[in-house]
């Protein structure tokens, strides 16, 4: 393996990066050449109606979208040079082909093709070809880039017997690159483990435990953007969704869409998915976790159930001048079916008249009449049959029923019999019970509640695929909150078992997976990291007896010595930090300074009055703000090229329980892509040696 720059002549190309670089403009051309096509279409004369002629102008709006060209963004970032013929139209030929891999495909005025999709079928080589598997690759290049200009490669020969293995500089210069502006390019760095992944078929589930740094977040998007280009009509149809924890993560992974080839997919988090209701009020960590527990599923359908009421009376119908009557043992006859079939609460109360209307066709029939299906209909709409469809099967408000449950207390004993104990009942109810379900101080598991007793009376709409980030967090009612979301689809799952930093974190994936309604979900464990250095994580991996005995800690293919320093202040902590900020900003990338939550006001003040411009997460660096203040809270899932990390006690203390501080601690601690400073006055965690 070597790497050429402009100096390097060692090659019989004389120029060969010129060579590179010549296609990269012709490309960029072709792609420009592309989109004014697309924008030159004149629609006007399209025949249809006006309804075809505005979806037709919005496929053609979101074509030119797509078409745009990223100015930082690396239009092709490798090279397949083929043994042998690939396509169908060189199979005569006696040579092998070559193609450029990128983030989309772009083709020249004759149609053939100067970009391949990194989707491709033709393009996966480029991620599982081996010395051991070359998959008929001779060489394999990759280009390296510099603020959009492509100013080196590197090249594997594959089939050579004489080139030895060798990790490889520019994919590793690639996930070193400091982090300024928008998030680096990713679809270049995917590695043959994680592909598997990202091209597993789209009718099953996959789990994805993966340790800091290891890539899985990379996996969940590439998964979204390969699916929707394998089966894009069909998800097109059914729709995708990306869950994350919060709206900091889903605006910080949103950066990356955009260089694998999609720009519209769906993105929620688990609150926003069932915002029924706004969200005024917080529970105690007990009260979230019984109200995040599985069995509330079975409270909940108890107290949806609980107005049925078997008919005591027979129901009269009158048509004309001829009365038609049900008795009450055909009518509980009828209430006992529904119940028994277990279908949705709505839809039984929508075939409960229905019913109904059919016994009187019957004994209309018999009576000789030749009643038609529009005599049915009448016969469900009739008085006496509404009034007994609303004695036996009451209407259901989701939000009215949940409200009931956590202020009546002899509602709620009624429902969770045998299911809750009586200090889990009490745990749940509201001290001061509010007057209407408007007024109630709900909080975020209560949104969950409701969201379940919406699909007990209707059912949810189902995704084609959904993917779930950092689910390790996720309750049991939250995940099936989600899985209801997937029932005819399927999920991609990634998350940390040791990054759980909630008091209801699952313990185990086939648990989760279970909740999810995914059970045999196939199970895949990334343990190669390539993003934190090794010297950090080791360090970090030192919690994981404490926080997740049964994992294994995570490698790192990054040898960074000096990447780590942990400095005891015992005195002058806030000048420490400045100290610490200061010596990050010195460097090249973006510095995140991640503390206890309750220290973020202290610190912002702090920050301002020393003149250190600061950002949020989630928002965007920049040349002049590459410092952004980060609550522990908010860490998970975010990177910076520098961390400083603030008092690793507060961080631990601020949090229910040791064990989730401990968790919370482990997250902070692996932020960092090149450098971690860890200032502390207390003592350090014992777990930390």
């Amino acid at each position: 393996m070597h790497s050429l720059t402009p100096t390097d002549t060692s090659a019989a190309d004389t120029d060969p990066l010129g060579r590179e670089r010549s296609h990269l403009a012709a490309s960029r051309a072709a792609l420009k050449a592309m989109r004014e096509d697309v924008e030159a279409l004149d629609l006007r004369d399209v025949t249809g109606t006006w309804v075809s002629a505005l979806i037709l102008q919005k496929q053609v709006d979101e074509r030119i979208k797509a078409l745009a060209d990223l100015v930082h963004t690396p239009l092709f970032f490798g090279r397949l040079d083929y043994l042998h013929a690939v396509s169908e139209a060189d199979s005569e030929g006696s040579g092998g082909e070559q193609f450029y891999i990128g983030r989309r495909h772009v083709h020249d005025a004759d149609g053939d093709p100067m970009v391949i999709d990194w989707r491709a079928p033709v393009s996966q080589p480029f991620y599982r070809a081996s010395r051991k598997d070359p998959m008929d690759v001779a060489k394999r290049r990759r280009f390296g880039y510099t603020g959009g200009e492509l100013t080196a490669y590197e090249d594997e020969n594959l089939s050579d017997p004489d080139e030895g293995d060798s990790l490889s500089a520019l994919l590793a210069a690639e996930i070193e690159k400091p982090r300024v502006g928008p998030m680096r390019d990713i679809v270049a760095t995917i590695q043959p483990e994680q592909d598997e992944i990202v091209r597993a078929d789209i009718t099953g589930t996959v789990c994805v435990q993966g340790a800091p740094g290891t890539g899985k977040t990379a996996v969940g998007l590439h998964r979204v953007a390969y699916l929707l280009y394998a089966h894009r009509e069909r998800l097109a149809r059914t729709g995708t969704l990306v869950v994350g924890p919060n709206r900091s993560f889903l605006q910080y992974i949103e950066q990356v869409l955009p260089a694998l080839g999609e720009l519209d997919v769906a993105q929620a988090t688990v609150q926003e998915l069932v915002g029924h209701v706004e969200v005024r009020g917080a529970d105690t960590a007990d009260t979230a976790r019984i109200k995040g527990d599985a069995r509330m599923a079975r409270v909940l359908r108890n107290a949806v159930r609980a107005g049925i009421t078997l008919p005591t009376e027979p129901c009269v119908v009158v048509r004309g001048s001829r009365r038609w009557r049900v008795p009450a043992y055909e009518l509980e006859e009828i209430v006992r079916e529904l119940m028994d079939r277990n279908i949705r609460y709505g839809a039984a109360a929508e075939a409960l008249p229905q019913r109904i209307a059919h016994a009187v066709l019957v004994k209309m029939e018999h009576g000789g009449e030749a009643p038609d299906d529009r005599v049915q209909d009448a016969v469900a709409r009739n008085a006496a049959v509404k009034a007994t469809v609303k004695a036996c099967w009451p209407a259901v408000d989701p939000v009215k029923l949940v409200h009931r449950l956590l202020s009546d207390a002899e509602f709620l004993a009624a429902a969770a019999d045998g299911i809750l104990t009586a200090d889990e009942q009490a745990a749940l109810r509201w001290a001061r019970p509010p007057r209407s379900a408007r007024t109630a101080p709900w909080s975020a598991a209560d949104a969950v509640l409701i969201d379940e007793t919406t699909d007990l009376v209707h059912r949810t709409a189902s995704l084609g695929h959904v993917v779930v980030d950092e689910a390790q967090d996720l309750s049991p009612m939250q995940y099936r909150a989600v899985g209801r979301r997937c029932t005819t689809g399927s999920a991609t799952v990634l998350g940390d078992l040791a990054q759980g930093t909630t008091p209801w974190a699952t313990g185990s994936w086939q648990e989760a997976l279970h909740h999810l309604g995914k059970d045999g979900a196939h199970i895949e464990e990334l343990t190669q990291g390539f993003r934190v250095p090794g010297e950090v994580i080791a360090y970090a991996s030192r919690l994981l007896p404490a926080i997740a005995p049964g994992l294994a800690p995570a490698t790192s293919v990054r040898d960074a010595p000096g990447s780590l320093t942990v400095r005891d202040v015992p005195s002058g902590r806030d000048e420490a930090v400045l100290a610490a900020c200061r010596d990050a900003l010195g460097h090249e990338g973006s510095v995140g300074l991640i503390a206890a939550d309750a220290r973020i006001a202290v610190l912002a003040e702090l920050l301002d009055a020393a003149g250190l411009p600061h950002l949020e997460p989630g928002t965007e660096t920049t040349a002049d703000a590459r410092l952004t203040l980060v609550p522990a809270s908010l860490a998970k899932g975010l990177e910076y090229d520098y961390v400083v990390l603030d008092e690793p006690a507060a961080i631990i203390s601020g949090e229910p329980d040791r064990r989730t501080g401990l968790r919370r601690l482990y997250v902070s601690l692996t932020r960092a892509v090149s450098g971690l400073t860890v200032l502390h006055t207390e003592p350090l965690p014992e777990e930390l040696g």
